[in-house]
């Protein structure tokens, strides 16, 4: 029995780890953030962390793949319908991006990465390759998907999906960092005023 018990803490473990990984990069910084201070959060050896992680590097990776990558993969699949039209499918997978971030740790991730580029461009890196340059993709397939369809004017689909994604980060920014306590910031509504002007600027002109 008490082989059983230490075998499902193992398992356990790296979750733990990386949850007090987490809490302690948000609230110092990744700089000042220690591996020793990792395991006193998590109230485990130096040692322990390593076995599971060689670097702070590896473990806001972990974070990473673990906190972000299947939200952004679930988001991206509960979106992908080959027969909808273009305009419904991307107001739906910005709105499903905005509340799974709403209220979540997740909207720490941006605001954390900013701040720690220029010391570490390393985590911006990162970022971009594995989160960025995934939405992206799929959200410049799209546009590309509704040029051909005749539903969105000729764009570069490209810039035309950064300029989509940027207000949300902007806003994630300013939630996070610049709205006052007196202040009646909601990331919903926000997100639905910027959709509204840029599907319009979008949409390709009605034949007469």
């Amino acid at each position: 029995m008490a082989q059983a018990v230490r075998r499902r803490r193992k398992e356990a473990r790296p979750a733990e780890l990386l949850e007090a990984a987490f809490e302690l990069f948000v609230e110092r910084g990744f700089a000042a953030t220690r591996i020793d201070d990792i395991a006193a959060r998590a109230g485990v050896s130096k040692g322990t962390v390593y076995l599971y992680f060689p670097s702070k590097q590896a473990v806001f990776e972990a974070l990473v793949r673990q906190a972000v990558l299947p939200n952004v993969e679930r988001l991206i699949g509960e979106t992908a319908q080959p027969g909808a039209p273009v305009l419904e499918i991307l107001p739906r997978l910005l709105r499903a991006i905005t509340g799974t971030m709403a209220g979540s740790s997740l909207l720490q991730f941006p605001r954390l990465i900013i701040a720690e580029s220029p010391q570490f461009p390393e985590l911006a890196q990162f970022w971009r390759q594995t989160v960025i340059d995934r939405m992206l993709g799929v959200v410049s397939g799209l546009i590309e998907r509704g040029i051909a369809a005749g539903e969105i004017r000729p764009v570069d689909p490209v810039d035309a999906a950064r300029l989509m994604i940027a207000p949300l980060l902007m806003a994630v920014i300013w939630g996070t960092t610049f709205v006052r306590q007196d202040e009646n910031f909601d990331l919903a509504v926000f997100i639905d005023r910027h959709l509204d002007i840029y599907l319009r600027g979008l949409a390709a002109e009605k034949q007469p």
